[in-house]
């Protein structure tokens, strides 16, 4: 499937993939950073944002491949793969599939794996939504996502009024994804230059959860932004860049 995306900037390929709920335009902000030294690609994922969301995605290998057709659409790759949490989990399923499109790996702020009890709770996010609509999942996915002091921010209010107007498909075919990752496995066999990046603060993926990342592929590095939620890149876009920037610089 080819994906709806936005290319700015110029210099050496760099994309990027957005958490599960929103879209490309909340990548702005960072992307504007980047493109200084990047031609920058930010993606909607399939059933996010203006890409199609039928048919219905079942796998992270789904949303993988929709980002390597992609890719290859756009005569993109190979490229650094930037993820944030969902769009970090693609990145490591992406590098693992089709690694000859991958530069560079930095997954951030999101997991490899789950214990068997937590894949049915994040699972649970997605059909509590099919059942209840997104005000179901609204308010605990805005206490997981932002620090409290960012809350009544203009951005978190302007991510509040987005997810309350998903379809809630879109959103639950990203969890059953989630809820099913099991990377850890295959990421000993990368051979790419990769950066874990964790927020201090992010009450989703521990940083202990980002650093088991980081533990398995040879070579990797882990950095963690000091006071930083999940949505590490809304809250601090400039530290962001600064770790994404130094890190590719030197590889």
């Amino acid at each position: 499937m080819i994906l709806h995306h936005v290319i700015t900037g110029s210099g050496a390929p760099l994309v990027l993939l957005h958490p599960v709920g929103i879209d490309l335009d909340f990548l702005q902000d960072l992307a504007a950073l980047l493109e200084r030294e990047y031609r920058v690609m930010r993606i909607d994922l399939r059933g996010h944002g203006r890409s199609p969301l039928f048919p219905l995605a079942q796998h992270m290998a789904d949303f993988a491949d929709d980002v390597h057709d992609t890719l290859r659409h756009a005569g993109f790759a190979s490229c650094a793969v930037v993820g944030f949490s969902f769009g970090g989990m693609i990145a490591q399923t992406l590098a693992i599939r089709h690694p000859d499109d991958v530069s560079a790996l930095l997954p951030c702020a999101g997991p490899c794996t789950h214990e068997p009890a937590r894949r049915l709770i994040v699972a649970a996010r997605g059909t509590d939504a099919l059942q209840g609509g997104m005000g179901a999942v609204l308010e605990a996915t805005m206490q997981r996502w932002f620090t409290p002091g960012f809350l009544q921010s203009a951005l978190a209010q302007r991510t509040r009024a987005y997810l309350a107007a998903r379809d809630p498909r879109g959103w639950a075919q990203g969890w059953q994804a989630i809820a099913g990752l099991d990377t850890l496995p295959h990421l000993p066999g990368l051979r790419v230059p990769t950066l874990c990046l964790a927020g201090e603060c992010d009450q989703s993926t521990s940083v202990e959860a980002v650093k088991k990342i980081a533990d398995a592929i040879p070579g990797a590095r882990l950095r963690v932004i000091a006071g930083a939620p999940h949505m590490l890149f809304m809250e601090q876009p400039e530290a962001v860049a600064q770790e994404i920037l130094s890190f590719l610089r030197t590889v």
